[in-house]
């Protein structure tokens, strides 16, 4: 069976497969056809398969085969599972045929493993044609459709698709005929929630397909938008329906058919009247002091503790970095551009808080903001307060500070001194000649000055040399202007120049 990649159809097919082993090691490769990458690493699934006669080589298309897929918590392809006497013995994510042979190679015995697969180590573990299929992989991409197109006529139309409904799923084929399993169970919980949505076949037009990817910084399909925010794909809305949060969603935004039409759900309004008003009224415990009933005093401590751990704690789906639905993306953003600086949990890695967290603040949906320990709410009320300036007021009242730009600080340390030098240490301890030797022309000179030890703060080191555009130091300030390094501090002190600027 070495010879050739069997395309598994079922999950009970590959159980067959692996049951009926016959001692030889197997190698599972999850693919898509929409995946440039992945159908380069079946090409060189392929060659091994070749290169690898005593070895099982096996192939699915993970969705086509949803089932196969969350046996083995694919979330991304290219995707690799190998198998000995049945048990997986290791996987692979990515495309990285250098780690691919030398995987391939490990379980099927062909070659002492090598600890670092560098990519000088495929032609130990592969054959001439892998190698030239890497050789390929590497050439330098061809700037596709996407990037050749106007990204701003692109990202209008993008943008006009995903506000054309309330909810809209972007899926492989129809509601009626879904073209993936993953589409298909996300029509099907849709459908059970009872909500009305429209969809867009991104199999009909691979412009808004690739675009997406970028539009919405997530590389599958389905994505499901609600209200214009992406909501996630099929993992996570699962989820979010097994929780009931998917329907806590649409319910506050008055989509569904017994909810408030006016957009403020029943949970909302819930939340609001058990602050009593209390929202922002500057009180220890806030929002949280409804009552708890049902959570462990271990919980309840946790949960406390964590919310306490930073002045603003965003509880959200992912992390700032890697936002897993796009009402947790949009809240991040909102804290980027009002320049606060705040830390995160993410729930997704721990369902205790994730539960507990409901219950404590009286709040079933995420993200969840809190400020100096009190619940100011998801991401609607963040869009709406940072719209009216509220948001910039209530962190004002609670006496938490915006995280001050880079620039702003330089600006403001630039002009807390008429003369101030960036130099290297203190003028007491300089920690380079040519600071010394601009600090010892200023005490010549009889001039009161001020420093910046460029050494203790390497933001303020490599942050100055682009505001000042001078590229080394020291740097000599006055009045907000600078005067110039070593070479010309010191010509200045030399023509009798410099105290005579220095002094106006």
């Amino acid at each position: 069976m070495g010879s050739t990649v069997k395309d598994v159809q079922s999950k009970e097919e590959l159980d067959g497969i692996l049951k009926e082993g016959g001692g030889l090691p197997a190698l599972l490769h999850f693919w898509a056809e929409w995946c440039e990458a992945s159908k380069q690493m079946d090409r060189v699934f392929s060659h091994l398969c070749t290169d690898t006669p005593h070895a099982k080589f096996l192939r699915v298309e993970a969705e086509q085969q949803p089932e196969i897929s969350e046996a083995f918590s694919v979330s991304a392809v290219p995707y690799f599972v190998f198998f000995k006497d049945g048990k997986v013995v290791d996987t692979l994510e990515g495309a990285n045929p250098s780690e691919l042979a030398n995987k391939v190679s490990k379980v099927s015995g062909s070659l002492n493993h090598v600890s670092s697969a560098a990519p000088a180590s495929l032609g130990m573990a592969s054959g001439p044609a892998v190698t030239e299929e890497v050789k390929e992989m590497n050439e330098p991409p061809q700037v596709g459709s996407i990037t050749a197109r106007s990204n701003t006529a692109l990202n209008s139309r993008l943008q006009q698709l995903v506000d054309s409904k309330a909810i809209l799923l972007f899926m492989k084929g129809t509601p009626d005929q879904p073209r993936c399993g993953f589409s298909r169970k996300l029509v099907n919980v849709l459908k059970e929630v009872g909500v009305e949505f429209g969809s867009f076949d991104i199999l009909s037009d691979e412009e808004v397909r690739e675009g997406m990817k970028v539009f919405s910084n997530w590389p599958t399909f389905p994505q499901l938008y609600c209200k214009g925010e992406l909501l996630g794909g099929c993992d996570i809305t699962l989820e979010m329906h097994e929780s009931g949060e998917l329907k806590t969603v649409f319910e506050y935004h008055g989509l569904l058919p017994n909810a408030d039409k006016t957009g403020v759900s029943i949970v909302e309004k819930a939340a609001t009247e058990s602050k009593s008003d209390a929202k922002f009224s500057g009180s220890d415990n806030g929002a949280i002091a409804a009552d708890s009933t049902g959570i462990s005093e271990s919980l309840k401590s946790r949960l406390e503790s964590i919310i306490n751990s930073s002045p603003i704690l965003l509880f959200m789906k992912g992390t700032p970095e890697e936002p897993r639905c796009g009402f947790s993306k949009k809240s991040v953003e909102i804290l980027r551009e009002e320049e606060l600086e705040f830390s995160s949990f993410n729930i997704l890695s721990d369902e205790e808080v994730r539960q507990g967290l409901k219950t404590y603040s009286n709040w079933t949906s995420y993200p969840q903001l809190y400020i100096k320990g009190e619940l100011i709410g998801g991401s609607d009320i963040m869009i709406e307060m940072q719209k009216s300036g509220e948001l910039k007021r209530v962190v004002a009242e609670k006496g938490v500070m915006p995280k001050e730009s880079l620039e702003n600080r330089l600006k403001r340390l630039v002009n807390s001194s008429p003369i101030i030098l960036f130099m290297k240490g203190t003028p007491d301890a300089p920690r380079c000649g040519f600071s010394s030797k601009v600090v010892n022309a200023l005490r010549e000179e009889g001039l009161n000055f001020g420093y910046f030890d460029i050494l203790s703060d390497e933001e303020v080191r490599q942050g100055l040399k682009t505001y000042s555009n001078w590229p080394t130091f020291p740097q000599l300030y006055h009045k907000g202007e600078l005067i110039g390094g070593c070479d010309i501090v010191l010509e200045m002190h030399k023509s009798g120049e410099l105290k005579s600027t220095l002094a106006e």
